[in-house]
C-alpha cells in the first residue's frame, strides 16, 4: 500500500516523514502517473482546502481514482456545514467540558495537528474532534455560555495559518502520526489491502474471543489482506483501509453504527453495513419484515401503551416480551403469570415506544444459520443454559452462563432449516448474518436475523476451521478488488 503526502511546495521536513512518499500538488493533479496507480492513501497537505482551491481539487481527484484521500472532500463539506459539525459532535459534551474547565477566558481557540494540540491537557479533546472531523489540520473555536463550553465553530486549517511557533510540533505531530500508523513488521506476504478490525477489549461477551480474532488476522495475511485492530476511538483512522469488519456487538444509538456509516461513506467495504445494523438491531422491524413476507416466526405482537390488554388473549401465558434493540438475551424477559404482565410491559414501554411479545416455545436447543453474501457458512445447534429457557442466563452481576454448542456441516442440517435461514438473511442483505431457528411440530420458525454473529474459536469454526475465515474475509477482498475495478 502507498502512502503520499500531497503539498503544494514539497518542504524539507516532508521528505524525513518516514513510510511515506512526497509528490507536489502540481505533479499530482497532472501527473498521468497517479491516473493508474492502485491502492494509494492521499494525504493532503495543501496549504488551503477552501472549495475549488489546489487542496480542493487533490481530494476531489484522488476519490475519482479510487485513493483515499486524507481529508475527504465529504469532510470538508460536512466542516462547512455547522448544523451537522454540532449534530456530529454532540457527543462530545463531557470531553469539552473536562478539557477547557480550567480556562479563565470565556473564549478559546484550539489547533488540532494530526489529531494532537500543544498542550497535553487537550490532547483527549483534540483526538476525539479528529477521529469526526479526519483532516490533517483543523480548528475549533470554543464559547462559554452560562458556564458551560460550546463548540461554536470547527474548520479545516489552512498551512500557511500554522502559527510559526507551532510549526516544531506540527513536524513532531505527522511524525508520530504516520510512525503509529504503519508499523514495520516483516510479513511473509505483501498485503495488497489494508483492514481495520474493530474489536472492544473492554466488551463483556464480544462476538469473537481473542483465538478467533487471531484467526481472522491468520486468514488475512494468507489472503493478502493486512488486518489490523482498532478501536473504539480510532474513527479518525478509517481512511487509512480498504474494508472494515466489525467485530464488536453493534447498536444503532452507538458507535459501532457511527463506525459503519463513516466506513460506507468513506467507500470501505464493510460488515456490517450500516443498513443491516439498522434492520437486524430492531426487533420490531424483524417482526414486520418476517410477517410481510410470510417467512414462519412465532405468533408475535407489537405491544404499545394502548393495546397492553390484548397481549395475554392473543399469545398466552407464558409470553416472551423484547426491547426492540435486545441482544444477547439480554432485554428479553418471559413472563408466566397475568399479574406481572402488565407492569412489565409498562417498565419496558419507558425505554422504547413499542414491545415485541412472542408465543413462547419451548425448545432444547435453537439453530444457528451462519450466512454470507446468500450463501451458508454454518450451522449450530445453541443448547439453552443449564436449568433456563435462554442460551444465555444472565443472573443479575454474576457472569453469563451459556448453554453447550453443537456445529455440524451445512450438509448435515436439515434441508428446510437452511432454505428458511436463507430467505430470511436474504431480506436484509448480503452481509454476515446469524439467522436463529426453532423447529416446533415439524415447523420451522425463525426468531430472529443477527448482523455481528457470534465467531468464537472452536465453536462456529468447529467444522470449517480456518476456512471459515478465509470466506469471510475472501468474500470481503472480492468486493474490494470489485471496487478498485469500478464494479458495483
Amino acid at each position: 500500500m502507498k502512502h503520499l503526502v500531497v503539498a503544494e511546495n514539497i518542504e524539507l521536513w516532508l521528505t524525513e516523514l518516514h513510510g511515506v512518499e512526497c509528490v507536489s500538488a502540481r505533479d499530482y493533479l497532472a501527473g498521468s502517473r497517479w491516473l493508474s496507480e492502485r491502492g494509494v492513501r492521499v494525504y493532503n497537505l495543501c496549504r488551503s482546502l477552501h472549495y475549488q482551491s489546489t487542496g480542493y481539487y487533490v481530494s476531489l481527484l484522488a476519490a475519482a481514482r479510487g485513493h483515499r484521500p486524507l481529508p475527504s472532500v465529504g469532510t470538508l463539506q460536512d466542516l462547512k456545514n455547522p448544523a451537522v459539525v454540532r449534530l456530529m459532535s454532540s457527543d462530545l459534551h463531557a470531553v469539552i467540558q473536562k478539557s477547557l474547565k480550567i480556562l479563565q477566558s470565556d473564549h478559546f481557540v484550539l489547533s488540532i495537528y494530526f489529531g494532537r494540540n500543544m498542550a497535553e491537557r487537550h490532547d483527549a479533546l483534540s483526538r476525539a474532534l479528529f477521529n469526526l472531523f479526519p483532516a490533517p489540520l483543523l480548528r475549533a473555536e470554543f464559547v462559554r455560555v452560562e458556564k458551560e463550553w460550546l463548540l461554536r465553530r470547527l474548520g479545516s486549517l489552512d498551512f500557511d495559518d500554522v502559527p510559526e511557533n507551532h510549526r516544531g510540533f506540527l513536524r513532531e505531530a505527522a511524525q508520530r502520526y504516520f510512525a503509529g500508523e504503519r508499523p514495520r513488521s516483516a510479513r511473509n506476504k505483501p498485503s495488497r489491502y489494508d483492514l481495520a478490525m474493530l474489536v472492544n477489549p473492554a466488551e463483556a461477551l464480544p462476538p469473537s474471543d481473542e483465538r478467533a480474532l487471531q484467526r481472522f488476522e491468520k486468514a488475512g495475511a494468507e489472503l493478502g489482506l493486512a488486518v489490523k485492530r482498532i478501536g473504539p476511538d480510532d474513527i479518525g483512522r478509517l481512511a487509512e483501509f480498504d474494508a472494515l469488519l466489525i467485530r464488536e456487538t453493534t447498536a444503532v444509538n452507538h458507535h459501532t453504527f457511527r463506525f459503519a456509516r463513516k466506513a460506507a461513506a468513506e467507500g470501505l467495504v464493510v460488515i456490517d453495513d450500516p443498513d443491516s445494523i439498522l434492520k437486524c438491531t430492531n426487533k420490531v422491524y424483524l417482526a414486520e419484515l418476517l410477517a410481510r413476507h410470510q417467512i414462519g416466526a412465532p405468533r408475535t405482537l407489537l405491544v404499545h401503551r394502548d393495546n397492553i390488554d390484548q397481549v395475554e388473549a392473543a399469545l398466552g401465558l407464558p409470553v416472551v416480551l423484547k426491547q426492540p434493540d435486545s441482544a444477547f438475551s439480554a432485554g428479553v424477559v418471559k413472563v408466566r403469570e397475568a399479574r406481572e404482565l402488565k407492569p412489565m410491559i409498562r417498565r419496558l414501554l419507558k425505554r422504547s415506544e413499542l414491545v415485541v411479545a412472542q408465543e413462547y416455545l419451548p425448545t432444547e436447543f435453537d439453530w444457528r444459520v451462519g450466512v454470507i453474501d446468500g450463501r451458508p457458512l454454518y450451522a449450530c445447534r445453541y443448547f439453552m443454559a443449564s436449568g433456563h429457557w435462554q442460551i444465555i442466563r444472565h443472573d443479575g452481576d454474576s457472569e453469563p452462563d451459556e448453554g453447550n454448542a453443537e456445529t455440524l456441516a451445512v450438509g448435515e442440517a436439515p434441508e428446510r432449516v437452511i432454505r428458511t435461514a436463507l430467505k430470511a438473511a436474504a431480506l436484509i442483505g448480503d452481509g454476515l448474518y446469524g439467522v436463529d431457528l426453532k423447529e416446533v411440530d415439524g415447523r420451522v420458525l425463525v426468531i430472529e436475523v443477527n448482523d455481528n454473529p457470534s465467531i468464537d474459536a472452536g465453536c462456529e469454526d468447529a467444522v470449517l476451521k480456518g476456512a471459515l475465515y478465509r470466506e469471510i474475509l475472501g468474500t470481503m477482498l472480492r468486493r474490494i478488488e470489485a471496487r478498485k475495478r469500478g464494479v458495483n
